[in-house]
């Protein structure tokens, strides 16, 4: 056997296992979206969740049919949506700005989206002709201003990689302090509002949210899909990108358009989420590697199933309560970015 043969044989035996990988991410969701459904105050069966959603019609229990289509599927949809947005927006800024500890939490623009929010609450700003979404606008439109904030930085020093981390992080803290102010000036009424939607909860997700957080994330996601092999080269570096023909300061700021874009989406509804969109690239790397082409479902995929899985451990906590969303993926996501220092430090010495 010729070394090009076995290089071809090894080549797609890693593609088989990439698309493995894929097919038991897709079908892990599916089990953990049924398990969410299934999971409340009324615990249901599998089988009978799983009758109402392929056969509703054939139902005739009216109460059945209200707990699972009107209160319990539009969160579960809604916690897919905004976790394989997060997955995909933190996978897009590790590779654009080679950081691994890179995402939507940890460079500010969940903040800046949160001092959106909070500041339309406050001051009941809204929107003419979208006043149902205004909470939403000003969200994605805080999220633009830090988006643009990084790039101008950026690319005042290059667009280097340290730049645009530094720069991401600076407007994490400015926007943190924007929404202590705006907590500060609140009233207690008010106040209970925004501390609730920077926490991060399901409870206010519907059928307009599903509509919204995922009819972005689907119009979105082909456009990062499309720049999946510029994203791979530019993984090895600008210099070698450059050499391969591409704009890299014009795939960096396309990306951080887009990932804004998929970010405010995703917490315009439900709230601030943190670790999500750091946790669920790593995740998806360890089984596909640095390829864009399986990289990016796969973090979709692993940040759905993060969601629908902290969805169920915030109504296992507290049975008859619903724990704040946003606290879990914390607590979760906490022990795993220590693991990731650890690792780093060790691979350093």
């Amino acid at each position: 056997m010729t070394s090009l043969s076995s290089t071809i044989i090894v080549y797609r035996a890693r593609q088989w296992r990439r698309v493995l990988a894929l097919l038991g991410g897709f079908f892990a969701v599916i089990a953990a979206a049924v398990a969410d459904v299934a999971s409340g105050p009324s615990m249901l069966p599998f089988a009978q969740v799983w009758a109402v959603l392929i056969h509703p019609g054939a139902i005739t229990d009216t109460a059945l049919l209200a707990i699972v289509w009107d209160i319990r599927l539009p969160m579960t949809l809604t916690a897919l949506a905004v976790g394989a947005s997060l997955g995909v927006s933190g996978a897009a800024m590790q590779t654009i700005l080679r950081n691994p500890l890179a995402s939507p939490y940890t460079l500010g623009i969940s903040a800046a989206a949160g001092f959106g929010a909070a500041i339309s609450i406050l001051f009941g700003i809204t929107i003419a002709y979208v006043e149902w979404a205004s909470v939403a606008v000003m969200a994605f439109a805080m999220a633009f201003v830090a988006c643009l904030g990084v790039w101008a930085m950026g690319r005042a020093r290059g667009f280097s990689t340290d730049v645009l981390v530094l720069a991401g992080i600076a407007m994490l803290f400015l926007f943190q302090s924007l929404q202590s102010l705006t907590q500060y000036l609140a009233s207690p009424e008010v106040l209970q509002e925004i501390v609730f939607w920077l926490f991060g909860s399901l409870l206010k997700a519907n059928w307009t949210s599903v509509k919204v957080s995922g009819g972005i994330f689907l119009l979105v996601l082909p456009w990062i899909a499309r720049d999946a092999w510029k994203l791979t080269a530019l993984g090895l570096g600008d210099e070698n990108a450059r050499s391969l023909g591409l704009s890299v300061e014009g795939l960096r700021l396309r990306i951080l358009v887009l990932t804004s874009l998929l970010t405010a989406g995703a917490v315009a509804f439900v709230g601030t989420i943190g670790f999500v969109g750091l946790v669920a690239p790593h995740i998806a790397r360890a089984f596909v590697g640095e390829d864009q082409r399986y990289l990016i479902p796969l973090s979709a995929l692993g940040g759905a199933f993060i969601m629908a899985g902290a969805s169920i451990l915030s109504k296992m906590i507290s049975p008859g309560a619903l724990i704040p969303i946003g606290i879990v993926t914390a607590v979760i996501g906490v022990p795993f970015l220590f693991v990731l220092i650890v690792r780093k430090k060790k691979v350093a010495i």
